[in-house]
């Protein structure tokens, strides 16, 4: 397992538990509706949730067996045929979806799946670049269509104006990114120790707030969120220098966040996906999961 973080100690026990658990989740690996998926992938034991999207209206989650989508009861059906571990998932302007991470196992390729791309809404991938030598947990894309993705096993963050070559910016040691939707330049990461932020593209970080979160998500100028390990949502103001509490997410710790406008909000707790029309003030879940034993 790799470690994220070595950062400074908390000043507060409630700072320490929560940073305690951000380091844990770390640790832890129409014609848009979805292809039917065999059996045995219609089942809701889906171990990790990784990213979440939209296309229409068309719900879709990266998950560790595979990118999956609701049907009309809620349960999770595979989308396409790869049940490949998507760590890092976004879907851009374009309606393309990106996605990083590990083969499923017993997979013929490297063992880190650099970037991919999909034009088809996850039914076929394809792949773009540095198969075998990256492993993007996180991936966000700025208005100008630059790829921005963190390189988990290097501590690295990584830019790309075409996701086929790319340039080193900063280490860091990061869960999530976010990238300015009126800002291009303009980044937030969330560690350990509080959200840090970048005006030079990622190629420097400085402390934006301490407030410690896991996930964050910038739809709009007006629509920056994150929440925290507790599951308790966050808006931020100020180019994330400050973040105001909205209110808890159900269904326990949180594992994806993505912000589709200003009310409306996708967050995957442990057990289930959950929808908010109304900027996080209430929830309904739209797709029920069950952790794994894997530990995540």
């Amino acid at each position: 397992m790799k470690t994220y973080f070595s950062g400074r100690p908390a000043t507060t026990l409630g700072a320490a538990l929560t940073a305690a658990a951000l380091a844990l989740t770390l640790t832890a690996c129409s014609s848009e509706d979805p292809a039917p998926a065999d059996a045995a992938g219609s089942g809701s034991a889906l171990s990790h949730i990784h990213g979440l999207g939209l296309r229409g209206d068309t719900l879709y989650v990266a998950t560790h067996q595979g990118l999956h989508s609701p049907d009309a009861d809620g349960r999770p059906v595979l989308v396409g045929d790869r049940r490949d571990d998507f760590m890092g998932f976004t879907v851009t302007a374009k309606g393309d979806f990106l996605a990083g991470g590990h083969p499923a196992p017993g997979g013929d390729g490297p063992a880190d799946l650099g970037l991919i791309a999909s034009a088809d809404s996850g039914r076929t991938w394809r792949e773009k670049s540095l198969a075998g030598k990256v492993d993007f947990h996180a991936l966000d894309t700025a208005p100008d269509s630059t790829v921005y993705g963190y390189d988990s096993a290097n501590g690295l963050l990584r830019v790309s104006a075409d996701g086929v070559t790319w340039d080193d910016r900063a280490a860091l040691r990061a869960l999530d990114i976010a990238v300015s939707p009126s800002a291009p330049g303009t980044v937030l990461a969330t560690t350990e120790t509080g959200v840090v932020r970048s005006t030079d593209g990622g190629r420097s970080f400085a402390p934006a707030s301490e407030r410690v979160l896991a996930y964050v998500s910038w739809a709009a100028p007006d629509a920056l969120f994150g929440i925290d390990p507790d599951g308790v949502l966050h808006r931020g103001t100020a180019g994330g220098t400050s973040w105001t509490r909205v209110a808890p997410v159900p269904g326990g710790a949180p594992q994806a966040l993505t912000a589709v406008d200003a009310r409306r909000l996708l967050v995957a707790t442990q057990d289930g996906v959950y929808e908010s029309g109304d900027a996080g003030r209430s929830f309904e879940r739209r797709m029920a999961v069950e952790s794994g034993d894997d530990g995540h």
